[in-house]
């Protein structure tokens, strides 16, 4: 079953995605190339065009590209038509739905394209080359040509939609997300003007068609034929009937469960004394949905957080036992029997919950909304970096002195973190929390932070020797270093929202921090990160400290300030 707000990856059913896994990418790339054929014709000669079409002809008319294209038209209308009677309400986030409905306008728009192309030519061999398209399109039926582009800009956004939905949590999407943009506009863009201007071209009574007269007498045939015109109603009526009676069964299919349901409900209670009486086998997130409650779904609904998580109010024994995923996700948290995840319980009687983190109604999100970029767990490397002593360093300096130092001592982190690939995550008063591993790999993620913290230890030092008359103590950092997984993801209120990490690896680079300067040392690294980064470390003293929250001490390595400002080099 599938819980509202899902995400395109989801929306086919978290446990049936393999069949549409295969055919989004092989039915999206099909796509480009109708689109790239009327590019060719913005250079205002139909050649262009006529030269791609030999092409992508040889790729769409043969005969495993017609079976790979076809076969995920219909899977994926199929799987289409699956989700939304498997759904047990269609509220959902405003992209999903601009999807859907794309989706099932698709057939509506393109099916007289189809017949008219690739069926007639199979049927009756018409010559379906630019030149008698477009002019069919642009000259004696503009109407139909209005719908054809209306078609596949459908077909496009709704393809663009999909792959958004599938890369967006991808590392690097963020980042090729404003180029992608871009091209996803551009490229529809392009191909309506060369259709325009192909048309436009046609309708120069100067230009002399290519097409020879053999093909011109067969496609006027091909038109005037009462016969093969009652055969191609024929073959329309019959593919328009089977959509809408595919639409229609999933329409039926739906009213009957719901009458169905009906008679079988349970009662969710909440504390504020709303109560929502739901169709048996909905989830409790599901229920405030339809309810209009705010409810925490970070994941959106794939029981991979805590977030939605809930208190049962009485008797919690008697409801069906958690899968293994929630049990899972419910573990790591510690929570106590009576706790489930909204997103997964579905009770099967009346009951009462009580949402255990609770949205502020001026912070709340729309019961129907999305996160756009939902945690997601990661092996990164932390680094934290504070200054030693740094009250007494500045109790006696004008504000404006201390403002000055503390940018300086910024630009010096920011700029390390930085040229080492890493991510400046955040500064605290004189602290500062950076991130690397976001787009590689956890050893080379450790290389940097390692990379990371040398330079900054250098930086300081020369800091320090330049403003050592004006400070009343040498200025000197502390930085602790560890790696291992960490939830990343935008986080925030409003405005103020970033990318940043949580998680115990981020603790423990703090308690390493504050163990760098008990030990009057610059830098403290975990031993996680030092065999990662396949550092050689003979000579650096090791300790054993505990870590509250820990049942086992963590090895760690001291790096003092004398040794701080040289790289680490790598084991022979």
């Amino acid at each position: 079953m599938n819980d509202d707000g899902l995400s395109h990856r989801d929306f086919f059913g978290a446990r049936d995605q393999t069949g549409e896994a295969w055919f989004r990418p092989h039915h999206f790339h099909f796509r480009p190339a109708a689109f790239v054929q009327p590019c060719a014709g913005a250079d205002f000669r139909l050649p262009p065009p006529t030269r791609a079409r030999h092409l992508f002809l040889a790729i769409w008319r043969n005969p495993v590209g017609t079976t790979v294209f076809y076969a995920s038209v219909l899977t994926h209308m199929g799987l289409v038509l699956r989700a939304i009677y498997m759904r047990r309400s269609l509220v959902m986030p405003k992209g999903e739905t601009a999807q859907i409905v794309l989706g099932l306008l698709i057939p509506l728009l393109l099916i007289d394209h189809v017949i008219g192309t690739r069926i007639a030519h199979e049927l009756y061999g018409y010559f379906d080359d630019y030149e008698t398209v477009v002019e069919q399109l642009w000259i004696k039926n503009p109407a139909n040509g209005a719908r054809q582009v209306l078609g596949v800009i459908a077909v496009w956004f709704h393809g663009c939609i999909g792959i958004h939905f599938w890369l967006r949590y991808r590392p690097w999407y963020a980042g090729s997300a404003p180029l992608l943009l871009a091209l996803a506009i551009l490229v529809p863009v392009l191909s309506v003007l060369g259709f325009v201007q192909m048309g436009r071209t046609l309708a120069d009574p100067s230009y002399q068609l290519a097409t020879n007269p053999y093909e011109v007498n067969l496609n006027a045939h091909y038109l005037q034929d009462p016969e093969v015109r009652a055969r191609i109603a024929a073959v329309r009526a019959g593919l328009y009937g089977a959509f809408s009676a595919s639409l229609l069964i999933v329409v039926v299919a739906r009213a009957r469960r719901r009458l169905k349901e009906r008679l079988d409900q349970v009662a969710v209670h909440y504390p504020g004394g709303e109560v929502i009486r739901v169709p048996r086998g909905f989830t409790v997130l599901e229920a405030s949905r339809l309810g209009g409650l705010p409810h925490y779904s970070v994941c959106g609904g794939k029981g991979q957080c805590s977030t939605c998580r809930v208190q049962i109010l009485g008797d919690y024994e008697s409801l069906p036992a958690p899968d293994k995923m929630e049990q899972t996700t419910l573990k790591r948290i510690n929570a106590g029997p009576d706790v489930r995840l909204a997103c997964q319980l579905r009770p099967d009687r009346d009951v009462a919950v009580a949402p255990l983190l609770v949205p502020a109604v001026e912070t709340a999100l729309p019961a129907n909304s999305q996160e756009t970029s939902p945690g997601r767990e990661r092996e990164i490397a932390v680094l934290f970096v504070d200054i030693r002593h740094f009250t007494t360093l500045t109790e006696t300096r004008l504000p404006f002195d201390v403002v000055f130092l503390l940018n300086r001592y910024f630009a010096i982190i920011g700029k390390a973190v930085e040229q080492a690939g890493g991510r400046l995550d955040k500064f605290i008063g004189d602290g500062a929390m950076a991130l690397f591993g976001l787009g590689t790999t956890p050893e080379e993620a450790c290389r940097q932070a390692l990379t990371a913290a040398a330079a900054i230890v250098a930086e300081i030092e020369k800091l320090a020797s330049e403003l050592a008359d004006e400070l009343t103590l040498p200025l000197r950092i502390a930085i602790g270093i560890h790696t291992g997984p960490a939830v990343v993801g935008t986080m925030g209120y409003g405005r103020v929202r970033s990318m940043t990490a949580i998680g115990d690896t981020v603790n423990v680079a703090s308690r390493l921090e504050s163990a760098a300067k008990e030990f009057e040392a610059a830098i403290v690294i975990s031993e996680p990160v030092a065999t990662l980064a396949g550092a050689d470390l003979s000579g650096i003293e090791s300790r054993e400290i505990n870590v509250r929250g820990r049942a086992l001490p963590l090895k760690v390595y001291v790096i003092p300030r004398e040794k701080a400002a040289e790289p680490l080099k790598g084991k022979d």
